[in-house]
């Protein structure tokens, strides 16, 4: 009898173009597994809120599984172990699973071909990491090159379909999604979340099939926060509900300017993942370090800042488009994409607070939280990454919410200031805020001091 084929999945909760499955079940019969290891990426095991999509997701592909007549084995403890073990009670020698490079899941790949057949494919990127090069063979720092040399390598994309799949004589023990406690319960504070999201590869793509509805205008409604114009697919892509290939391969029958702007920001996604293959520890450490020690406003150096850092995270520092956007990540574990980088500036610029406590608090609270996008986009703010915005380039808070229009988005998230209008809802007076905190630190101080700072680090 032909044995037993282990499928080790991760962020590729799907069954369509997803290779190790399609592999799998053209070997024998399939036995699917999800390893809950959250010693292995010490300081980024699942935050919370990922950790309450992750339940969801799971939910979902064990109802995709059931419908082709097979399971979703789950275990907990050590990767390589729960494998090697899975293996002996089954009699399965080979695992097949889609390559990743976070760099606990290099060292876990690495532990397991020293025990196992493991056969890893591609798949959860347009291309792997590494298919492009500079002209010396390097690879690409600087995100424009790569995007040119992306997309002249990529040409069309084979989709492959979800496999016919055939069960073990025996099925293996699995624990409950239950037993893992992933869903928050004292208190429930994942009401929002449920509002917003539904999870599994048959909403990822109602998700995309609505979007494609209004491609046409994303180049201009991605940066307008009370616009529903954002494809609000970075969980389904995160948690490989769906494959990047089948987005950009929908995305070849439409010619706008929105749908360029839709493609290269898939191509960011695979950037980022570029940068953390040469820089493991970039979510931990600077690119440009040499005036970190000196520029942030950290403990150590004496500054009291747990105060108004909780401040930023609560959506309470008196400037309503940062607000609005952190109670937003708060309710629905997502934020609006232009949103994320005003708070995100706001929080190293004009608070002058280390980058790290930014993207630790994103990674605890956004559904979508990904170590490499994470990391990348927080030093592009910073102006400490290896292709960043400088760091002198001070976003306006007040006139970038005028600007792009985010009175109907702060009305529904700040709804101390509804009753504004006109200009006023950007940039209340102290006299029209009620209950509404008045500015933790004026603009042009802030500014000044953010410069000041910058000019005293660099000597």
């Amino acid at each position: 009898m032909t044995k037993p084929q282990i499928v080790w999945l991760r962020r590729d909760l799907r069954l369509a173009d997803q290779r190790a499955f399609t592999a799998a079940a053209e070997a024998g019969p399939v036995i699917a597994v999800y390893v809950l290891d959250d010693a292995l990426a010490k300081g980024h095991a699942y935050g919370g809120a990922s950790r309450w999509y992750l339940h969801q997701s799971l939910e979902a592909l064990e109802r995709d599984l059931a419908r082709h007549h097979s399971r979703l084995i789950l275990r907990r403890g050590d990767t390589v172990e729960e494998l090697c073990k899975l293996a002996r009670e089954t009699g399965a020698e080979t695992v097949h699973a889609l390559r990743h490079y976070e760099p606990w899941w290099r060292k876990a790949q690495g532990g397991l071909k020293e025990h196992l057949d493991l056969r890893l494919y591609d798949g959860n990127y347009l291309l792997p990491p590494g298919a492009v090069t500079t002209g010396s063979g390097d690879p690409y720092k600087i995100y424009t090159p790569f995007m040119k040399a992306s997309l002249a390598a990529i040409d069309s994309f084979d989709i492959l379909p979800e496999p016919s799949l055939s069960a073990p004589g025996t099925w293996p023990a699995s624990d409950t999604l239950a037993d893992w406690n992933l869903l928050p319960t004292k208190p429930d504070w994942a009401g929002g979340m449920r509002e917003e999201w539904s999870a599994g590869t048959a909403a990822a793509m109602e998700r995309f099939e609505s979007f494609l509805d209004v491609v046409s205008n994303y180049d201009e409604d991605r940066n307008l926060p009370a616009i529903d114009g954002s494809s609000k697919m970075s969980p389904h892509l995160h948690f490989g509900e769906i494959s990047p290939a089948m987005l950009w391969q929908a995305m070849t029958r439409y010619t706008s300017e929105g749908a360029r702007i839709y493609r290269s920001e898939l191509l960011w996604r695979d950037y980022a993942q570029n940068v953390i293959c040469q820089f493991p520890d970039y979510p931990v450490k600077s690119y440009r370090d040499g005036y970190d020690d000196g520029l942030w406003r950290n403990p150590n150096r004496g500054h009291v800042i747990a105060g108004e850092l909780e401040v930023w995270q609560q959506g309470r520092t008196g400037y309503p488009i940062v607000d609005a956007g952190m109670r937003q990540l708060w309710h629905t574990g997502w934020m609006h994409n232009r949103v994320r980088m005003i708070a995100a500036s706001f929080l190293v610029k004009h608070l002058l607070i280390d980058w790290r406590e930014g993207e630790r608090w994103f990674w605890d609270t956004l559904v979508d939280a990904d170590y490499a996008s994470n990391a990348v986009n927080w030093q592009w703010v910073s102006g400490t990454g290896v292709d960043s915005n400088m760091f002198v380039r001070i976003m306006a808070p007040l006139s970038q919410s005028e600007k792009f229009d985010a009175a109907g988005y702060i009305r529904h998230w700040v709804p101390e200031l509804a009753h504004l209008t006109g200009s006023a809802i950007h940039d209340p007076a102290d006299d029209q805020r009620g209950d509404y905190p008045v500015k933790i630190i004026g603009h042009k101080e802030a500014r000044e001091r953010a410069l000041s700072a910058y000019r005293e680090a660099k000597d």
